[in-house]
């Protein structure tokens, strides 16, 4: 391995999906004269925002105003959002996903040419722009293809970033690894922005990409920044069996049914905090994520799911739809049947479960996307700004990366156009750290496989922290994971190359999984109540008294995982009860 400075800018973008590209074209434009760079363990065109299909919310319909996002996204938090964050977001959110419109995003049209917009749970009104129902798809093809026009923008492809390098609380660079030759040296930058998506891979059934291990939260928990929330995990209602693959909510905006085993609409059962129907939560399955997966799991208590050799099932029907209709509007969930479940939802019933989807926490930032760790910030599903709180309505995540990809950039900009050069002390991290992945090859460390420690975490983390946990359930989660940590020490790599060494980088991010892990569980441990995607069964309300607060992760010189607490910002909404289609 070689050691040194393979370059240095002077902003640092860690990601290259939709939030990363969006500050690097944000920060290119508001100063031309910057370098900036953009280094992601993948080709840009592969990061996770490819994967989203449904939409992306923008109110900007006659019929719809910025209070009415601004209050369903409140509410759909459980009051833990913060409420100037949420109407920085509304108001930004329609001029972002225009700016996409002239950049050549092309979304679905209504028959006389305006943008098409289509219905999202919890949202009172139709305002989810969509591009058929590959819209992250064709949102990251835009911003990829925009940001080529920028001579000055560097990118490092398939570069895996292991470390940052921070000095007296201020951020540095980073230390990454070089995936085809195995080099490992640092890139410097005045300021860094961490894009890198979330951590949806801590859990077995996931709609995540394998490469979405929480890397960025890693890093900045490692450095000294707090992650905040964590607690609160989302789960998909509707992912398939075996491969958590997303079946999108649009399929349900369009109509689709959730049947049980006996073929009946099951939701009709519960209480999704819809009182009533209206012209656009025309069905119950339109519900928000966390209650629909909530009646997934008592359904299963019921004895009213469907066996299979990967767990209880319910099934989607689309077959009602059409299949002009499908074709039209969901032809990727058509695809995605046929490829991986040899099944036509045009004429077959859809098996699906519910799987983790979405962190709602993550680094801890201000409205800018500032960390607390100077000239540090982060933005998208790697940051906690925090617009979602306890729940994330479905479609406000790919405006979300827009909008505060935009001013992370923008403010990290404007911190690096007056900042300092890195100091020459901070390369002697760059030494530390290559001495660090060169213990981990040394055969004599032990015998444990990544592959068994990564599948106990797995099962840990869905027996402990589930769509319903306990404080039992999340103590013995702990002390499980406690035990992963120490054999995580005695892990043997077999790959002695340098060249594209997989099993390296494959521990590397399991340890960031192991810590993200152990957040998730400390935090839903301190949480002594219900709210949003966070169900006790031994604290079952919700407690506005005790817990109108988000958790701050701290990790501790021993390693350990301290929780401090920080009020909600409240501007208009005082909490309330949590009620769709009023």
């Amino acid at each position: 391995m070689s050691e040194g400075v393979a370059a240095a800018h002077d902003v640092l973008l860690v990601g290259g999906g939709a939030a990363g590209l969006r500050a690097a074209i944000a920060i290119a434009e508001s100063n031309p004269s910057l370098s900036v760079a953009v280094v992601s363990k993948v080709y840009p065109m592969r990061s996770h925002t490819v994967s989203a299909e449904g939409g992306a919310a923008g109110a900007f319909a006659e019929d719809d105003t910025l209070d009415e996002h601004a209050y369903d996204t409140v509410s759909g938090s459980d009051w833990l959002c913060d409420q100037d964050a949420v109407e920085a977001f509304v108001q930004e959110a329609p001029r972002e996903l225009l700016q996409l419109e002239h950049w050549g995003c092309p979304w679905s049209r209504q028959p006389d040419g305006h943008i098409a917009v289509r219905a999202f749970g919890g949202m009172k009104n139709m305002r989810t722009w969509f591009a058929a129902d590959k819209t992250g798809f064709h949102m990251l093809h835009t911003l990829f293809q925009t940001s080529l026009k920028y001579a000055d923008l560097t990118r490092y492809d398939e570069w895996f970033v292991s470390r940052l390098l921070v000095d007296d609380g201020r951020v540095h660079g980073v230390v990454a690894i070089e995936l085809r030759t195995g080099r490992i040296e640092a890139i410097t930058a005045k300021s860094v922005v961490l894009c890198n998506g979330g951590s949806g891979k801590v859990f077995p059934y996931t709609t995540n990409a394998a490469i979405c291990t929480g890397d960025g939260m890693a890093l900045a928990y490692r450095a000294g920044a707090p992650l905040k929330d964590m607690e609160f995990v989302q789960y998909h209602p509707t992912g398939l069996p075996f491969t958590g693959i997303l079946i999108t909510e649009a399929a349900r905006a369009e109509g689709g049914w959730l049947l049980n085993k006996d073929g009946y609409r099951y939701l009709q059962d519960y209480d999704l905090g819809t009182p009533e129907p209206t012209p656009v939560l025309r069905s119950m399955e339109l519900g928000p994520r966390d209650r629909l997966s909530q009646a997934f799991v008592q359904e299963v208590e019921k004895g009213r799911t469907v066996e299979s050799p990967y767990g209880p099932i319910v099934h989607l029907d689309l077959r009602h739809l059409g299949a002009k209709l499908i074709d039209i509007k969901l032809p990727m969930v058509r695809e995605l049947c046929l490829k991986y479940e040899r099944i036509d939802p045009v004429k077959d019933l859809i098996p699906v479960r519910p799987v983790v989807h979405y962190m709602m926490g993550g680094v801890h930032t201000d409205i800018n996307g500032a960390t607390p760790i100077e000239g540090l910030f982060a933005a998208g599903e790697t940051a906690c700004v925090t617009i979602n709180g306890a729940n994330r309505l479905g479609s406000n995540s790919l405006p979300e990366c827009l909008v505060f990809g935009a001013r992370a950039g923008r403010a990290a900009a404007e911190y690096a156009a007056s900042a300092q050069r890195p100091p020459p002390v901070v390369m002697q991290q760059v030494e530390d750290e290559i001495r660090r992945i060169d213990q981990m090859r040394r055969p004599e460390r032990g015998s444990e496989r990544i592959a068994d420690i990564r599948e106990e975490m797995q099962s840990t983390m869905e027996d402990s922290a589930g769509i319903f946990r306990s404080g039992e359930s999340l103590s013995k989660g702990s002390d499980r994971l406690a035990e992963l940590q120490q054999r995580l020490e005695r892990v043997q790599l077999h790959d002695e190359t340098q060249v594209f060494n997989t099993e390296l980088v494959t521990a590397l991010e399991l340890a960031n999984m192991l810590d993200i892990a152990e957040t998730i569980l400390q935090s839903a441990l301190q949480r002594e109540e219900s709210r949003g995607a966070h169900q006790r069964t031994d604290f079952t309300t919700r407690d506005d008294t005790r817990f109108l607060d988000h958790a701050l992760a701290y990790r501790d010189a021993d390693g350990a995982v301290r929780i401090e607490r920080s009020p909600v910002t409240i501007t208009r909404w005082p909490p309330g009860e949590r009620v769709y289609g009023r």
